[in-house]
């Protein structure tokens, strides 16, 4: 394994002692500041100017999109299973850094986020009355389609493309020694001269300001939804000002996790987060519709079999874009836009792990718990609109999840704890994206400096908070959202790299592994 000196253009800038990519850091934070300085400035006009770029983008690439995101399904599949998969990401005899189970807890908080709390129940709602490609709306078979392309939406394709990022920058940092950046997460094919020089510095730029902008709608998205549950509960009304004190108290928050680091704050709030997942979905299994959800899970899964092949390639070529562009194809460009940061993270915490374990574990153990949840949640909230008082389609998407769970016994209890558990993920999501992106930030630091990480938690809420003032959250969601797609070119780009580090150090392990036994070398 060859080590490499720290990225270029890496700085001790000012008395608060961060070491910053000069290159890189500068430009990211002058292009945030311009962004939402003119947010604030015209919101209007820039929401309309990104919606436009988001249409046209949708109309000539929402099959792209389609395509690329089934790809990275089936290259996840064939590393998992390839002979590559023996490998691993980091010397040959290292060992996790982890437990396997806060490690899922970790890799799944990241990626998913507050999002699995009100979606598990809107989004099959929102198919369930307003069926897509010609089906009829309020019937059993929409509803089961409704389910189906949930699971699809927030299950393998998210995780598949984390896996394109991790697995790049994984085999860079922890086999090649090279910063935790993404540039050298291309190295592979580029070449180390190409990846330190302005390419790389572009490379980096985007994945921080994409990670930025996703975290902060996130943040925003989080925001409506604890403001929505205060006011479900009666503590208190609705109000911008409501918006930013949460934002800052998140903020603080998420401030004390990511300093303490990866082994304590982090971890301890995504082992939390599954801990009270796991409660609510037992709760809701427990005293909703036992029975009927145990046999629409059995049902749907063999759906889901059945249909799945057809539905990662569907294209609404027939019928418009409209209804994709509101789902489908927003979710993969979302994931990808995402893909930065979650990517990132995965590789910084799975040292020791192999290919094989990273590849398929990532892909499959999380889809399991996004079909466990999507399909309790929301064929829960299903029933209650084919069988009980139904009204659940009249809601904002932020109100469903209340209103559902006001139908089920202990309903102020069970508020509560979504409540708890939106702000549990919401903190979690706010400091791993603080601490990866303080890690590009700095050319690749896998610790960066703690005054680093405070600044970033800084500006996120900063960026949250001018945006909810501005009410600019619709145009910086757009914005994300186009970033996604110079940036899918790239991941295109890291699978080739991908596969030429596998046939490398696969080489390299054996060939040594032949000359340690005696063997002849390998030619």
């Amino acid at each position: 394994m060859s080590h490499s000196p720290a990225s270029p253009a890496v700085s001790d800038a000012n008395a608060g002692g961060m070491r910053l990519a000069g290159r890189v850091f500068y430009p990211v934070v002058a292009l945030i500041l311009l962004f939402v300085a003119a947010t604030i400035y015209a919101p209007e006009a820039m929401s309309a100017t990104f919606n436009a770029t988001m249409t046209q983008i949708v109309h000539y690439f929402g099959w792209y999109y389609i395509f690329i995101t089934a790809g990275f399904i089936g290259f996840s599949i064939w590393v998992g299973c390839s002979r590559y998969g023996t490998l691993r990401l980091g010397p040959a005899d290292s060992i996790p850094d982890f437990s396997r189970f806060s490690w899922y807890t970790m890799l799944f908080s990241a990626g998913i986020g507050i999002g699995v709390i009100f979606y598990s129940t809107a989004e099959p709602i929102a198919h369930f009355h307003a069926a897509p490609r010609g089906m009829a709306s309020d019937t059993i078979a929409a509803a089961r389609y409704a389910i189906h392309i949930t699971w699809m939406e927030w299950g393998a394709g998210a995780f598949a493309i984390y896996i394109v990022i991790g697995l790049a920058l994984g085999f860079a940092t922890h086999r090649r020694g090279r910063p935790l950046t993404i540039r050298w997460g291309l190295e592979p094919l580029l070449g180390e001269r190409i990846v330190r020089g302005w390419i790389g510095d572009i490379v980096d730029i985007t994945a921080i300001v994409g990670t930025v902008f996703g975290l902060a709608t996130s943040l925003g998205l989080g925001v409506m939804q604890i403001n929505t549950g205060l006011a479900y509960l009666g503590v208190a009304d609705s109000s911008l000002a409501l918006r930013l004190a949460i934002i800052v108290v998140i903020s603080l928050a998420a401030g004390v996790s990511v300093l303490t680091g990866l082994t304590r704050g982090i971890k301890w709030l995504s082992n939390l987060n599954i801990a009270l997942a796991a409660v609510l979905l037992i709760f809701v299994f427990t005293f909703g519709p036992t029975v009927f959800l145990l046999e629409a899970l059995v049902a749907q899964t063999g759906y889901y079999a059945a249909h799945i092949l057809q539905s990662s390639f569907e294209t609404d070529f027939a019928r418009g874009d409209v209804w994709q562009s509101y789902w489908t194809t927003f979710f993969w460009a979302w994931w990808i836009a995402w893909g930065p940061f979650v990517g990132t993270f995965l590789a910084r915490i799975s040292r020791g792990r192999t290919v094989r374990e990273f590849a398929l574990g990532v892909l499959i153990i999380p889809s399991i718990g996004i079909f466990l949840w999507f399909g309790t949640m929301g064929w829960a909230a299903l029933h209650r609109e084919i069988f009980g008082a139904g009204g659940l389609g009249d809601l904002q998407t932020q109100q469903v999840v209340f209103a559902f769970l006001s139908d089920l016994p202990l309903a102020t209890v069970s508020s509560v704890l979504a409540m708890v558990l939106i702000t549990t993920f919401f903190i979690t999501s706010a400091d791993s994206g603080a601490y990866v992106v303080a890690t590009l930030s700095t050319g690749g630091l896998e610790n960066p400096p703690l005054s680093t990480r405070a600044f970033w938690v800084v500006l996120q809420a900063a960026v949250s908070i001018a945006l909810a003032v501005a009410g600019g959250l619709s145009a910086l969601q757009t914005a994300s959202l186009v970033g996604g797609l110079p940036f899918s070119m790239v991941m295109i780009v890291m699978c080739f790299a991908v596969v030429k580090s596998l046939r490398g150090e696969y080489a390299a392990e054996h060939q040594a592994a032949m000359t340690v036994t005696g063997s002849p070398r390998l030619s």
